[in-house]
Protein backbone atom coordinates (compact mmCIF):
# COMPACT_ATOMS: atom_id res chain seq x y z
CA UNK A 1 0.00 0.00 0.00
CA UNK A 2 1.37 3.23 -0.58
CA UNK A 3 1.05 6.13 1.71
CA UNK A 4 1.42 9.88 1.92
CA UNK A 5 2.14 12.30 5.23
CA UNK A 6 -1.08 14.33 5.73
CA UNK A 7 -0.23 17.41 7.78
CA UNK A 8 -3.66 18.67 10.35
CA UNK A 9 -3.80 22.36 11.26
CA UNK A 10 -6.01 23.12 13.64
CA UNK A 11 -7.22 26.80 14.43
CA UNK A 12 -9.07 27.30 17.62
CA UNK A 13 -10.53 23.94 17.15
CA UNK A 14 -11.41 23.97 13.69
CA UNK A 15 -9.30 21.58 11.78
CA UNK A 16 -7.95 22.05 8.22
CA UNK A 17 -5.80 19.04 6.38
CA UNK A 18 -3.47 19.96 4.11
CA UNK A 19 -3.26 19.36 0.91
CA UNK A 20 0.13 17.70 -1.06
CA UNK A 21 2.60 19.99 -1.45
CA UNK A 22 1.75 22.61 1.22
CA UNK A 23 5.48 24.15 2.72
CA UNK A 24 4.68 23.69 5.96
CA UNK A 25 7.81 25.65 7.50
CA UNK A 26 6.75 28.31 5.19
CA UNK A 27 2.91 28.79 6.38
CA UNK A 28 4.23 28.28 10.28
CA UNK A 29 6.10 31.16 9.09
CA UNK A 30 3.01 32.79 7.72
CA UNK A 31 1.10 32.43 10.84
CA UNK A 32 3.52 33.50 13.05
CA UNK A 33 4.11 36.72 11.16
CA UNK A 34 -0.06 37.40 11.41
CA UNK A 35 -0.41 36.80 14.38
CA UNK A 36 1.40 40.11 15.59
CA UNK A 37 -0.48 41.86 13.13
CA UNK A 38 -3.85 39.93 12.57
CA UNK A 39 -4.21 39.17 9.14
CA UNK A 40 -5.50 36.89 6.96
CA UNK A 41 -3.30 33.29 5.70
CA UNK A 42 -4.59 31.83 3.05
CA UNK A 43 -3.56 27.72 2.13
CA UNK A 44 -4.85 24.93 0.30
CA UNK A 45 -6.59 21.81 2.13
CA UNK A 46 -7.39 18.02 1.03
CA UNK A 47 -9.66 18.33 -2.18
CA UNK A 48 -7.95 21.21 -3.82
CA UNK A 49 -9.69 24.25 -2.06
CA UNK A 50 -8.27 27.57 -0.64
CA UNK A 51 -8.96 28.47 3.51
CA UNK A 52 -8.06 31.81 4.05
CA UNK A 53 -7.41 32.07 8.09
CA UNK A 54 -7.97 35.27 10.22
CA UNK A 55 -4.90 34.94 12.78
CA UNK A 56 -4.29 37.16 15.82
CA UNK A 57 -2.33 37.10 18.38
CA UNK A 58 -5.47 35.34 20.38
CA UNK A 59 -5.33 32.67 17.91
CA UNK A 60 -4.84 28.75 18.95
CA UNK A 61 -2.97 26.90 16.20
CA UNK A 62 -1.41 23.27 16.19
CA UNK A 63 -0.17 21.84 13.49
CA UNK A 64 -0.48 17.55 13.55
CA UNK A 65 1.48 14.84 11.01
CA UNK A 66 0.17 11.31 10.11
CA UNK A 67 0.42 8.98 7.84
CA UNK A 68 -2.17 8.17 5.21
CA UNK A 69 -3.28 5.83 1.90
CA UNK A 70 -2.22 7.64 -1.01
CA UNK A 71 -4.38 9.80 -2.86
CA UNK A 72 -3.40 11.08 -6.05
CA UNK A 73 -6.06 13.20 -6.32
CA UNK A 74 -4.91 15.36 -3.74
CA UNK A 75 -2.51 18.04 -5.71
CA UNK A 76 -2.77 20.90 -4.54
CA UNK A 77 -4.03 22.08 -7.54
CA UNK A 78 -6.94 24.95 -6.62
CA UNK A 79 -7.70 24.66 -10.96
CA UNK A 80 -8.99 20.67 -9.81
CA UNK A 81 -11.02 20.74 -6.60
CA UNK A 82 -12.76 17.51 -5.42
CA UNK A 83 -14.40 16.11 -2.22
CA UNK A 84 -18.13 17.66 -3.11
CA UNK A 85 -21.42 15.36 -2.56
CA UNK A 86 -21.03 15.42 -6.85
CA UNK A 87 -17.44 14.07 -6.70
CA UNK A 88 -18.01 10.44 -8.60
Amino acid sequence: MQTMVRTEVTVNGSAFLLAQGQDVEALKARIEQAASQTRFVEFTVVGNRSVSVLVSPATHVVFSLETVRYDPRDTGDLLEPYGGPFDL
